[in-house]
């Protein structure tokens, strides 16, 4: 999937799993890369715990309709994520779910990684968005994980922002079979 131009994302799950954090700093890691990115966001009425779905759309043209209409990536980090966009798998979009969580689904496109618990691992369950972010990076290189890397430390303070980068080279290291870097 790498080299394209045009990349169309949703990350969904639940409130409070780093979703809407997520698609910002992506968005952001796409402009330092040189790209345009529009990103929304869409949740249930209780914040956290409710429905929660962020889209982000990259591009190296003008972007002028802003909403995802075909997206090129899902990342499902609930069951009701992953039953609305497990479908989309067959006709190539590529759909990483975290295993820790969900059920193991066979089938081509669909690529399960066990964040929460290697967030928990690491001793911040809090990072399994950023572990996801980094094996999303990986694979299809629609964004480079140099730029994530900038985004996290300017986004957070220096202990937290090195807590997301050790998170980050963690899901690259799911993608590359390597250990990515501490």
């Amino acid at each position: 999937m790498t080299g394209k131009d045009r990349y169309e994302i949703i990350l969904a799950g639940s409130g409070g799993q780093g979703l809407v954090v997520s698609g910002i700093m992506l968005g952001e890691g796409a402009i330092l890369d040189g790209k345009n990115v529009v990103q929304t966001v869409s949740y249930g009425i209780a914040s956290r715990g409710g429905f929660s779905q962020a889209e982000v759309i990259i591009d190296q043209d003008e972007i002028i309709f802003q909403q995802v209409l075909q997206p090129d990536v899902v990342l499902a980090l609930t069951e009701e994520a992953m039953d609305m966009y497990s479908g989309l798998a067959p006709a190539g979009t590529l759909v990483f779910y975290d295993s820790t969580l969900l059920k193991s689904r066979p089938g081509d496109n669909l690529s399960g990684y066990p964040f929460t618990q290697m967030a928990a691992e690491h001793g911040h369950a809090g990072t399994a968005n950023m572990i996801a972010l980094g094996a999303i990076s990986a694979a299809t290189g629609l964004v480079k994980t140099q730029s994530l890397i900038r985004v996290t430390q300017k986004r957070f303070s220096p202990q937290i922002a090195a807590i997301n980068v050790r998170a980050l080279y963690s899901g690259v290291g799911l993608v590359t079979g390597g250990p990515g870097r501490s």
